[in-house]
Parts: structure tokens; sequence; C-alpha cells
């Protein structure tokens, strides 16, 4: 892995139209996306980080995305209870990589949006043009009373400032005179947003459920972030909110989110799956995620409970992608066919799993033409 970015992409990897996008999530935080007690469960260190970026990198992924996270979710593993801060981890990891693109994941009310502007356009020129913007409206109740906040009870409040606070970095990455900023949340004075962003503006995504989020992500995301519960439902969902995008003169992709299980057999990757998801399931952690959740954001369907649990321990209530490496293809592909434009990737221990998904996984993906050849 070189440890500086000399690559200059003519377009951010988001960008690219010729493959089906797949990056990693969570590789931030303890446990990454899967609530279990196992010994190998995954480890957060910079280290770990760095090692799977160059894999990522090497590899020809196309993206890193992390989750903003203040206080863990207790049980005996406080799952995400170690959390690398996003903007400096991006930073780090976009100064010792080459191609791919790499997330920060920002809290509209904790960061102000002069700052974020300036900072995505810093790692963007690190990068020469591969950061992006991943805008979190907020849901998480106890992280805003850690963070001395308070976390409004409707939603249109949440993305009534979210609103302000990206307008305001939108015009910061393309105003060329100083301005003043007189609105409902933020008055500001005398403002320029200098250098601005490496080659426009970076991608902009956003996950969410409520009917006033989808609103603001059709209205401002380039990508929008949701689960896959069932694909026949996401097939109608996809067709929705690109039509409402569409309705207000914009394109959006849609992503979601997938936790891989790749073994030779079925049997073989099965029972790993029972293993970490099931048998050594951190279920009291599992249960306080899903009831903040379910407490304070729309992101999940909630008349699939009783399945979601399931996969929360497994994934983070991602799309199951578990078998031998042709059953993880067609998983890929039926994703693809329901209307994603791509999905992330999460293991147990990213490092030790995503070798064997490369050399397996990655070549039937390339001859069914979802991704290009190696």
């Amino acid at each position: 892995m070189t440890t500086t970015a000399t690559s200059s992409p003519s377009v951010n990897p988001m960008f690219r139209r010729d493959r089906f996008l797949l990056g990693t999530f969570a590789s931030n935080c303890s446990g990454g996306m899967t609530v279990t007690k196992v010994p190998e469960r995954w480890s957060s260190t910079w280290d770990n980080n760095l090692a799977l970026a160059g894999l990522l990198d090497d590899a020809g992924i196309d993206f890193m995305l992390p989750i903003a996270r203040w206080i863990g979710y207790g049980g005996e593993t406080d799952f995400h209870g170690s959390v690398l801060e996003t903007m400096t981890w991006a930073a780090g990891l976009l100064a010792r990589t080459r191609r791919i693109a790499v997330f920060a994941t920002i809290h509209t009310t904790a960061n102000n949006p002069v700052v974020v502007a300036k900072q995505i356009a810093t790692i963007d020129h690190i990068s020469r043009g591969r950061a992006g913007l991943n805008i979190v409206a907020g849901w998480n109740k106890p992280e805003y009373e850690a963070l001395g906040l308070t976390l409004p009870d409707d939603h249109e409040t949440r993305y009534g400032y979210a609103q302000e606070w990206f307008d305001i970095i939108r015009k910061l990455w393309s105003a060329d005179e100083h301005f003043d900023w007189n609105g409902t949340y933020f008055h500001l004075k005398g403002v320029k947003g200098e250098p601005k962003p490496f080659a426009g503006e970076p991608p902009i995504l956003n996950a969410a459920g409520s009917p006033q989020g989808r609103e603001f992500a059709t209205r401002n995301a380039n990508f929008l972030f949701t689960p896959a519960i069932d694909l026949g439902r996401s097939t109608e969902e996809i067709a929705e909110l690109k039509g409402a995008a569409e309705a207000k003169g914009r394109s959006v992709d849609v992503l979601t989110f997938s936790h891989v299980v790749c073994r030779p057999t079925e049997a073989e990757a099965l029972a790993y799956l029972e293993h970490t998801g099931k048998t050594n399931a951190d279920w009291a952690a599992v249960d306080n995620l899903i009831r903040l959740q379910f407490a304070h954001a729309q992101s999940f369907p909630h008349d699939l409970l009783a399945l979601i649990r399931d996969r929360m321990a497994a994934g983070h209530g991602g799309f199951p992608l578990v078998g031998t490496p042709e059953q993880v293809a067609d998983g890929i592909s039926a994703l693809a066919a329901a209307g994603f434009r791509g999905t992330t990737l999460s293991f147990v221990d990213y490092v030790a799993e995503f070798p064997y998904f490369r050399d397996t996984v990655l070549p039937i993906l390339a001859a069914r033409g979802l991704r290009p050849e190696a």
C-alpha cells in the first residue's frame, strides 16, 4: 500500500457507472456490524483499519463508510463502545490509499457547518477528490444527552435543521464571495469557504426512513442508504425514491448494507452464522440497539421486528450474504436486480475474511458484468 495519495481520479469512485458499487461499513467501530461475543470479533484499532483499507484499495473496492458513534450499546461487549472518530479516520485513510473513496459520517447538530465544509474540502484535497460526506440528522437520544444536546422529538425539526446546515455547506463550496447568513438556526457573518472541494461537490449520502428524512435525501443526497429486508418491497421502495428525486429534477441512487459469511460450503457458512449471530450473540446489546432504533428512528420497517432482531445480531440488520462464493454472488446479483446501486459489506473479522471474498466472489461478479475485471 502506498503511503501517499498520489493518484488523481478523473471522477470520485462513487460516481463510476461501470459497476455495482461495493464498500465496507463500520470498520471504525468495535464489533463492526456483528453484535457477537466471539473472541475474533472485529477490533477497530487504527492498525486494523489501515490494513483493511490497503486490502480494499488494492482489490478495487469502491468506498469505506464509517458510523459516527459516541457511546456504546452496553451488553457484555459494549458493542460500539470503542469508535474511531470519522473525520480524522477518513483523513488518515485517504492519505494512505490511492483509489478508494472514504466517507466521513457527520451529525448535523454536533458539528458546525462552516467547520465541516472546510474539513471535507481539506480531506478531498488530501485524496485528490476521493472524499464523501454522510449526513446524519440524528436519532440516538442517549448520545445527544451525552453531548449535552437535545434530540427534537419531531422529524420536521431535525430535518429542517439539517437542511439549513447543508444549505450553508453547499454555499460555502460554491460561493466566490464572503456572505452573511441569517436563517432559522444559524446566523453567520462574513463567511467564505476556501479551498473548495478538489473535484466539485463530493458524493453526499444520507440514511433516512421517515417521510421527512426521505424528502431531505431525495432533495440533497446522491445516495440514499436503506436496509434491504425484503427485496420485493425494496424494488417498490427504490422506484418510489427515484421518482421522488426525479420530481425535483434530481437523480438519486440507493445503497444498502449486507453482512457476509462466505465459506467453501454452505454448511460451513451457516454453522458460522449460527455460532456468531445466535449462539454467541450479545443479546443485551442487540435489544438495546433495537429499542433505540425503534424509539427514535424509522430506518427499519416496524412490521418486521422479529426478522430484524435476528439479523441485528448477525449484521446490524444487514442483508445476509451467506453461503458459498456462488451463493454470495447470487445475493449481490439479487440486490442489483432489485434496483440497488451498491451495497456495503461487513464481516465478523474484516481483515481475516475479506481476502477469501476478494479471491472467490469478485471474479464471479466480474464474469456477470457487475464488476470490472481485476
